[in-house]
């Protein structure tokens, strides 16, 4: 049977990280994760996470001045990244989170990649010793034209050629659905280097019991796989975030 995680950056997004933490839980989430939480005192989230008795899952880096969407891939920008970068991994330390996604940014070419992947080697030198994972995520071309991380088969390849054990590939059905699709026969093939997976309706990004996905097939699939660890609710609510949760019996 799925587990679920509530990514709080969309759900209860009015509420302080640490209320929104305990309205999950009462939701009857098995675990949370964020986008960018760190306006938020980490002890004061950590000590909800225990209240709660829910694990953090993931955070991002953050993503640049007002129209970026992450640091990682852009040449000349390495001492920004890596300071993004070092700032995620320790709000992860300090919350006991698991993962932290590094975000590439808007940028194309030979110079782009290099960047990227010294980023990634830097990221996951740092990640090592607090075992924490770092996640890479290809972005759908209508939400985030010209991202760097344009579909899984480009972030496999990068986590190949690195060749680094706490590398891993964020598959969110929503963006590769939108790109690539196959979803079932992507996530079994690509299942040995997969961190996380998160879930929304395609193609409004909103709760998944409509829209153009069966979730009950493809969560029924992921469980025949073995996979045993949280599913990301990465959907917009559209307003408060309860009357949105009837998928969790439904699609359970």
């Amino acid at each position: 049977m799925p587990r679920f995680s509530a990514n709080l950056g969309f759900l209860w997004a009015e509420l302080p990280l640490p209320q929104a933490i305990r309205a999950a839980a009462k939701a009857g989430f098995d675990a949370v994760e964020c986008h960018w939480p760190f306006d938020h005192d980490p002890g004061a989230v950590r000590a909800a996470l225990t209240e709660a008795g829910l694990p953090m899952l993931g955070l991002n880096t953050l993503r640049g001045k007002p129209g970026e969407n992450g640091l990682s891939a852009l040449p000349g920008r390495e001492a920004e990244a890596r300071a993004e970068i070092d700032r995620a991994l320790d709000y992860a330390a300090a919350t006991g989170c698991g993962a932290v996604h590094v975000m590439a940014g808007f940028a194309q070419g030979a110079d782009a990649a290099s960047t990227f992947n010294d980023n990634l080697r830097y990221a996951c030198e740092r990640a090592a010793d607090r075992r924490i994972v770092i996640l890479i995520e290809p972005l759908n071309h209508h939400d985030a034209p010209g991202y760097f991380l344009r579909d899984a088969t480009q972030a496999a390849g990068i986590i190949a050629a690195l060749d680094r054990p706490n590398l891993r590939l964020m598959f969110d059905c929503y963006h590769l659905q939108i790109m690539q699709g196959d979803l079932t026969r992507r996530l079994r093939d690509l299942l040995p280097i997969i961190g996380h997976i998160q879930f929304a309706a395609v193609p409004d990004r909103g709760a998944p019991d409509h829209g153009e996905l069966d979730y009950r097939h493809i969560f029924a699939a992921i469980d025949a796989m073995g996979w045993d660890r949280p599913l990301g609710a990465e959907y917009k609510p559209g307003g408060a975030t309860e009357p949105t949760l009837g998928w969790m019996k439904t699609l359970r």
